[in-house]
């Protein structure tokens, strides 16, 4: 299906989106980029990379495809550098967490090529990150979300959607504005809460003793704290608008907490508690990614 993919950013998302696809015999060459030579190094004895380019205008010669799998803050700067090389028959696509502000960063730097930019999110991870991490079914199964563009060609969405699918992904549509909101809510709140929870006890004097006695329910609870900082540290400040509000409204909840604790609402606390078990259970249940 693919004559050459490009991954810029060649990690846990990228280094996992490599591995499916060779598995799935659909690229004849995989060819990294990125910041740093080290990681690429690794991706190349690995195996998940087939070659290493050290400039734009020979990763893009014969391109296909191109995924942007770095962290959102640096998608500007790259875009911006590939674009003089990008050729028209190329597809470009992205892996980020948040996509109103990488759209609007694919909509300066590709201009009148943003047809050919179809931003996507798969929703798949793990706390740990580096192409070490890399895993070829980390797709499998789960989900990837498409926030097509008004000016994409249906082929171009259709040539994404089939890569993912060859990845073992199910992938549904949103607005960016949709799936930043959503994901604002489920995953970029739980990501803040995990990394302060875990802040606020380091920086207690008793930390050590904290920690000493901490086991399986702050170990679960806290797991994607262990995430990578400066992903996180993008994706937070990229959908801070739709994030503070969604802080907002947990803060509101931790405060009708408080008050029923305050007033040894034993009734009401245990009412909480049971719609929360239900609701959460019953989610479990539907579960298919």
């Amino acid at each position: 299906m693919f004559k050459r993919i490009v991954i810029c950013g060649v990690g846990l998302i990228g280094g996992s989106f490599a591995l499916a696809l060779r598995k799935a015999g659909l690229v004849e060459q995989l060819v990294g980029m990125g910041r740093t030579r080290a990681p690429l190094e690794a991706a190349l004895a690995l195996g998940v990379i087939d070659v290493i380019a050290t400039d734009w205008e020979s990763a893009l010669a014969d391109a296909d495809l191109v995924l942007l799998g770095m962290p959102v803050g640096q998608m500007l700067p790259v875009m911006q550098a590939m674009q003089p090389y990008l050729a028209p028959g190329t597809i470009v696509t992205d892996a980020g967490s948040t996509k109103c502000g990488v759209v609007l960063a694919a909509r300066m730097a590709f201009g009148e090529r943003i047809a050919q930019f179809v931003p996507a999110h798969p929703i798949a991870g793990a706390e740990k990150s580096g192409v070490e991490a890399a895993r070829v079914d980390l797709y499998a199964g789960k989900r990837v979300v498409l926030t097509r563009l008004s000016e994409n060609a249906a082929n171009s969405v259709a040539v994404v959607r089939a890569a993912w699918q060859a990845c073992g992904a199910a992938v549904s549509e949103l607005s960016a504005e949709e799936h930043d909101q959503i994901f604002a809510a489920v995953s970029h709140l739980p990501h803040l809460l995990a990394f302060s929870l875990v802040h606020e006890f380091l920086m207690r004097p008793n930390a050590d003793q904290l920690f000493g006695f901490a086991a399986s329910g702050f170990r679960d609870f806290t797991r994607i704290a262990s995430s990578h900082p400066e992903m996180w540290r993008d994706i937070c400040l990229d959908n801070r608008q739709s994030l503070i509000a969604e802080l907002d409204a947990y803060l509101a909840e931790l405060m009708r907490a408080r008050v029923l604790l305050a007033k040894a609402d034993g009734p009401g606390l245990e009412a909480m508690f049971s719609l929360a078990r239900e609701r959460r259970d019953a989610w479990l249940a539907a579960q298919r990614y």
